[in-house]
């Protein structure tokens, strides 16, 4: 299955560090486009240079560690699409155009079920979709989850569990799943 990631969902990182686990896993294949990882970069700019510089940093890691995953395309094939957001057209176009099954995003409101649907696309948050992922792998998935907490555990002075680190991550459902 082939995902687009929206840039609300590679920034934050605990967040991107969950959704690119299992993709690294082989549970999907993850697409981006440049407008997507730009995104990304500006929205840590907002908390000074030196977060810019560290997420351009990340953004080049995914490229050698993701290959396949950047889709371009040209930008008139966007006028073809329509959102209720003009300023995610970008988003639905690079799915339409990287053949994707559906777009993983926390903005339901900007990407309505009833338009992405004439474009044969799903519409994923991050907390269900890793639901999704959990029941169909779930060793791996677990795999996935005790990696990313025993990172944040290890930059952090205190101690998290993994329950309280998805809610933070605003993954609560993955994290009660989790736990069960």
């Amino acid at each position: 299955m082939r995902v687009m990631i929206d840039a609300c969902v590679l920034y934050p990182t605990v967040m991107r560090e969950v959704m690119l686990g299992c993709a690294k896993a082989g549970l999907f294949e993850a697409r981006w486009s440049e407008c997507i990882l730009e995104e990304w970069a500006r929205a840590a700019g907002k908390l000074g240079p030196a977060e810019e510089v560290w997420a351009r940093g990340e953004i080049a890691a995914l490229g050698a560690a993701f290959p396949q995953a950047i889709v371009r395309y040209d930008a008139a094939q966007e006028r073809a699409f329509w959102l209720p957001d003009p300023a995610d057209i970008h988003v639905l176009t690079a799915a339409a155009v990287g053949s994707c099954d559906g777009i993983l995003t926390m903005n339901a409101k900007d990407f309505p079920k009833d338009i992405l649907g004439d474009a044969a696309l799903l519409r994923w948050d991050p907390d269900g979709f890793a639901l999704l992922l959990l029941a169909e792998a779930p060793d791996q998935v677990r795999d996935v989850a005790a990696r990313v907490l025993d990172t944040a555990n290890r930059l952090s002075p205190e101690p998290w569990t993994v329950r309280a680190l998805m809610k933070k991550a605003r993954m609560p459902r993955f994290g009660k799943a989790l736990e069960a």
